[in-house]
């Protein structure tokens, strides 16, 4: 008998994606780990594997077709020697005929925190990858929700399971953390009919929201007129840290390592979480998360919208690692290759403007994340030292925007304060 093969959820929130490559045709023959198409999220590209031995019988989804539902069958696998003509034809259609896509949230998307339940069915179903993936990750394969055929559970669902401590299983969802089918907020003004009405006779070209900039709209909007933001600002001198770093690099020349002024905002960052551990929170709906380990996440511009790639245990790596990281993820993030998991989670972001040339600017808090810091170009600019002497110092002005839901305007000017003399005294991030 047939077997029929779905549209996997690559990532906790999908609900849709675009069948962008078939690796296989019909009547190849694959094993189960085998990978057989391309799908696009509104975030990434990854590769789908098979989880069943045979032959592929009818391919059901045409290459290219948008907003294919999770679950929806996309082919079947058949036993060799096994009738395919009476399989069912290609559905789906390709992208101009497609439906609008409602894709997934951003990578910030609010979930309900839930501690896995383990299965009653004492069988379990997974293919040899799966099982090899959780054996190396130390997961239990019985928390986990296959959504392969008959439940089997596949690498997609080892690799996009995200572990929450039970304490806070007891967590509910607010009205505004079911996101999962978003959609773009209407605006007040005039609706699109009304707009496209007022340029008659202009000539515009209309350009196709993609699944990225729907959620960027979508949840960027919701984000501020849904989040008390609050904004610090300082002043930040740079030529200690710019000396440092030339310093540290001509050490580092031998091991092909090259510091960046934004590896050490990430670690400024990190420490200076851990120095007011209370602003290192998450906000969760009817209550705050104060998290142990500082999380950050990093904005990365890609064409047509970003990523905020997130760097775990930030505090306890050093400056090489951090910039070894920041530049593998960064490099993936632009490639849509990053997994579910490197852009999901962190308490707090940086969003680094200042090679664009841009003075200062206020950044948008990404929930569910208590701050983000914007930070603009190193410029030179005169200063008054502590002797009352003018002199010329190298300066970056930074903004910190805040959710005042978690933290408040003195917790908000320490978190700052502490970012602040982690960079102006660069040699105490390494102590």
């Amino acid at each position: 008998m047939a077997i029929e093969i779905l549209m996997p959820a690559l990532s906790p929130t999908m609900e849709e994606g675009t069948l962008a490559k078939w690796l296989v045709k019909e009547g190849d023959e694959v094993k189960s780990g085998d990978l057989i198409a391309e799908i696009e999220t509104d975030k990434a590209t990854m590769e789908f594997e098979a989880v069943e031995e045979g032959i592929i019988g009818k391919i059901l989804v045409a290459e290219g077709t948008e907003g294919v539902k999770v679950k929806t069958p996309i082919c079947t696998i058949s036993e060799e020697g096994e009738d395919m003509s009476s399989e069912s034809a290609i559905v789906g259609t390709k992208p101009e005929a497609a439906a609008p896509n409602d894709a997934a949230p951003f990578e910030t998307t609010k979930m309900s925190i839930s501690a896995p339940v383990a299965k009653k069915d004492s069988r379990l179903f997974a293919t040899p990858l799966a099982r090899r993936i959780a054996k190396d990750k130390f997961l239990d394969l019985a928390t986990i929700d296959g959504s392969g055929p008959h439940g089997r559970i596949i690498k997609a669902d080892v690799e996009n399971l995200i572990v929450q401590p039970a304490s806070v299983s007891a967590v509910a969802p607010s009205a505004s953390t079911s996101s999962a089918n978003a959609t773009i907020i209407p605006p007040s003004g005039p609706n699109t009919q009304q707009i496209i009405k007022m340029y008659e006779g202009r000539k515009f070209q209309e350009i196709k929201l993609d699944g990225m900039r729907k959620i960027i709209a979508s949840r960027l909007t919701e984000a501020k007129q849904t989040v008390p933001h609050f904004y610090l600002r300082r002043d930040i001198e740079l030529d200690t840290l710019l000396k440092f770093r030339t310093q540290l690099n001509k050490t580092l020349e031998l091991r092909d390592i090259k510091l960046s002024v934004n590896d050490f905002i990430i670690k400024a960052c990190a420490l200076a979480l851990q120095q007011i551990p209370e602003a290192n929170a998450v906000w969760a709906g009817d209550r705050v998360l104060q998290m142990t380990a500082s999380d950050v996440a990093v904005a990365v511009a890609i064409k047509g919208g970003l990523f905020t790639p997130v760097l775990q245990d930030a505090e306890v790596k050093s400056l090489s690692t951090l910039s070894a990281q920041m530049k593998d993820l960064a490099a993936r993030a632009r490639d849509r290759k990053l997994l579910p998991h490197e852009y999901q989670g962190g308490s707090f972001a940086i969003s680094n403007l200042g090679m664009f040339g841009i003075d200062n600017f206020d950044a948008i808090i990404n929930p569910p994340h208590s701050g983000i810091l914007a930070v603009g170009a190193g410029t030179k600019k005169p200063v008054v030292n502590e002797d009352g002497k003018i002199k010329v110092a190298t300066v970056m002005s930074t903004t910190l925007s805040v959710d005042h839901r978690v933290i408040d305007g003195a917790m908000g000017a320490n978190l700052l304060n502490a970012i602040k003399n982690n960079l102006e005294n660069p040699m105490a991030m390494l102590a």
